[in-house]
């Protein structure tokens, strides 16, 4: 039987495994489903329709599952999704989706979202993401696995974060992030490529010798998005690094964070800079 402390109000629509722990004072609200192995620290509210998979750490005082802060919300049922596997540490905040839209807000696999940080609705973030203290994310955005968003970023609604992309602590992006890249200090500027995250990723050397290759392509040589992909796709094309990346680029509606105004100078022949091999943040 789940232990649940005394204290608790637990709404008779929720579906809890066996095994699930219930700290004091949680509210459970509405349609919940907890997986195997969850555990639902002390001021926790959840709120459904949510469904976790196993293996969730809800630390105090996190709302998860709230209404979408949308003026143009009416009540309707609406839900999130969360995987296995993560962590929510205090006062994090995540909304359902919007019903109008047809996207429900979804959170994949073995995550970390430190204290204070913001999923807004409609969102969905893949595996292995990290967010860390006061991170916000505005509504609508795409987050793909193994993102490294820092303390007090922001996200603009409706972008889209790519793979191991980077954003360093309190800036924030209202374009499109490329996979493997890094933005630090004012709005969508960019300091370089995740080489550090690539490596610990297993990614071969080929692989990274073309992801910053497309860099000084977009970035250095502020080459017209068709042409850029078409000169990379033509040395680099058979790669799967390269092929996610064409591939979230040619899909842009917001265009793609482009700009370096770094401080520090271009220190190699292929137009890299000194924090281009910037190591993933941990805290």
């Amino acid at each position: 039987m789940p232990n649940i402390h005394a204290t608790a109000v637990i709404s008779p629509e929720a579906e809890l495994a066996d095994d699930v722990a219930i700290g004091p004072f949680a509210v459970l609200q509405g349609k919940i489903r907890l997986g195997p192995g969850c555990v639902v620290g002390p001021q926790v509210v959840l709120i459904g329709e949510l469904t976790v998979g196993a293996r969730n750490r809800f630390h105090t005082g996190c709302v998860i599952g709230d209404d979408p802060q949308h003026n143009g919300y009416d009540g309707s049922l609406s839900a999130a999704v969360i995987g296995s596997g993560n962590v929510f540490r205090e006062g994090v905040t995540v909304h359902r989706g919007m019903p109008r839209t047809g996207r429900t807000t979804t959170i994949g696999d073995r995550n970390l979202f430190m204290a204070n940080a913001h999923i807004a609705h409609d969102c969905v973030v893949g595996s292995d993401v990290v967010l860390a203290n006061g991170a916000l994310v505005g509504g609508h955005c795409d987050i793909e696995d193994r993102v490294f968003l820092s303390g007090n970023i922001a996200v603009h609604q409706f972008c889209r974060v790519g793979k191991m992309g980077m954003v360093g602590g309190t800036s924030c992006i209202s374009q499109d992030l490329p996979p493997f890249w890094i933005v630090q200090g004012r709005i969508n500027e960019l300091h370089g490529v995740n080489i550090v995250g690539m490596r610990r990723a297993g990614m071969s050397r080929d692989e990274i010798t073309a992801i910053r290759f497309a860099y000084k392509l977009f970035v250095r040589k502020r080459l017209p998005i068709p042409d850029a992909i078409a000169e990379l796709r033509e040395i680099y094309g058979t790669l799967d690094a390269v092929k996610h990346f064409i591939g979230f680029v040619e899909k842009t509606k917001r265009g793609i964070c482009s700009r370096h105004q770094g401080s520090k100078a271009v220190n190699d022949a292929d137009g890299d800079t000194d924090n281009g091999d910037e190591e993933q943040g941990e805290e």
